[in-house]
């Protein structure tokens, strides 16, 4: 499927479909990730959070990697959109219940009344997302575990010691030469220099 900026003629249904997807995505402002209440976090990011660091991330990685940034930032910015619906579930609650099915279902709904191509666009990149398919469904995919890593480490940093053990699996499953450069960078960088940095005082 080629990917384009070609005007697309849109009507009040799709106009209507649009709409519920960007409210939908309000909600994830409040949506918790909830696998950082496993290791005590009371108040974690939210989905919508951990979705925008996860795009910037996805941005520079493609850029690097040199595929197409724009399917990159598509799926990054799509990859939660279902949890507005169902909802995040930590990894012990997926031992029980069908997540992966759970999710494709609700985004196939969520994308229903959007016109056919955006649809399609939208379905196209989210199997590759999940089957992993193509170089920018790899590219997105280290976006997502590197932002899970990047925070981990923030919530280490501030104290929560537990959230040292998302950082021991995570980094094996990071597969192109950027993402791994990056996590090298992570993992020995001080969180605060960059702030630190430019709030010093001076006369």
């Amino acid at each position: 499927m080629k990917y384009s900026s070609k005007k697309i003629k849109s009507d009040k249904s799709q106009t209507d479909a649009q709409l519920r997807i960007l409210l939908e995505a309000g909600l994830l402002k409040r949506v918790r990730r909830s696998g950082w209440w496993v290791v005590g976090i009371d108040d974690p990011e939210t989905v919508a959070e951990h979705s925008f660091r996860t795009s910037l991330i996805g941005y520079f990685l493609a850029k690097q990697e040199a595929v197409d940034t724009y399917k990159v930032l598509v799926m990054t910015l799509f990859n939660d959109l279902h949890e507005a619906r169902i909802n995040d579930l930590h990894k012990m609650g997926q031992r029980y219940i069908d997540f992966p099915s759970a999710e494709k279902k609700a985004f196939k709904e969520q994308i229903q009344g959007l016109n056919k191509k955006i649809a399609l666009e939208l379905e196209i990149l989210r199997s590759e997302l999940d089957v992993q398919t193509s170089q920018e469904a790899i590219v997105a995919r280290d976006a997502d575990i590197l932002e899970c890593l990047l925070q981990a480490k923030e919530y280490y940093e501030q104290g929560v010691s537990l959230a040292k053990n998302f950082l021991k699996k995570a980094p094996a499953k990071l597969k192109t030469r950027s993402a791994k450069l990056l996590w090298a960078r992570i993992k020995k960088c001080d969180i605060d220099t960059w702030w630190q940095a430019i709030s010093e005082f001076r006369r």
